[in-house]
């Protein structure tokens, strides 16, 4: 099985590619491999870029080992929540680079960005884990509280509403549309602009701007992750 994941250095921006073949589902594997691109991001790099797949950006959490038990469940959402928050955190700024479906925690990898761009076609974004008989996450609700317009975080939320790019864009998932051959290219001359600001001023502002929010959600998860598998009833 070949690394899901593929990291370049171009000049000064790390390009992270996830890439496992199929629907980029967010497995230990993957969350490993993003886990590193980004340590190494934030060692060499002024500016990280995270793609996807063409037609397929991340398909959210991989539904095999969610199907598997509330154990193997648990511990693939906690490994993925420490991803989302990492890269909520980045040290360096991240622009994403959405390339096709984002659903449920595919949608959440979009939300980190701090510039995110999505291709335009037949693509779907949006938290449908109301839809699949799941509670939203507190994790999931704090990140789409903090960067959905109000008029659209109930839609998006309690009512599972999935999005075209377009829709995407008005309610906040995401800054830009653009055809999908230049999502890419204008993911890195954003990076690129956002290499030149000052890297001390962007990690003290955004801890002040994200901090208390990542304070809450860590202080949260346990109690929540346990929530969240309960049998009906419990």
């Amino acid at each position: 099985m070949s690394e899901p994941v593929r990291y370049r250095l171009e000049g000064t921006t790390a390009i992270v590619e996830m890439d496992d073949g199929k629907a980029n589902a967010l497995s230990d594997a993957m969350i490993d491999a993003v886990l590193a691109a980004l340590d190494r991001a934030e060692g060499e790099a002024k500016a990280m870029v995270l793609v996807g797949r063409p037609d397929r950006f991340c398909a959210g959490f991989d539904l095999r080992v969610m199907m598997s038990g509330p154990d193997q469940a648990r511990a693939l959402l906690r490994r993925g929540s420490e991803m989302l928050l990492r890269l909520y955190a980045a040290k360096v700024p991240l622009v994403i680079a959405c390339t096709g479906h984002a659903l449920a925690g595919g949608a959440l990898v979009v939300l980190t960005g701090d510039h995110r761009i999505a291709a335009a076609g037949a693509y779907r974004v949006g938290l449908n884990e109301v839809a699949i008989g799941l509670p939203v996450p507190v994790l999931a609700m704090e990140l789409a509280r903090d960067r959905l317009s109000p008029t659209a975080l109930t839609r998006a939320t309690l009512l599972a509403r999935i999005h075209t790019p377009e829709e995407a864009l008005v309610a906040g998932y995401v800054d830009e549309v653009v055809p999908l051959d230049q999502v890419v290219p204008r993911a890195l001359a954003e990076a690129g602009r956002l290499a030149e600001l000052g890297a001390v001023p962007f990690q003290r502002t955004k801890q002040r701007l994200r901090g208390k929010t990542i304070a809450f959600i860590q202080d949260s998860m346990e109690e929540d992750l346990v929530a969240l598998l309960a049998p009906p009833g419990a």
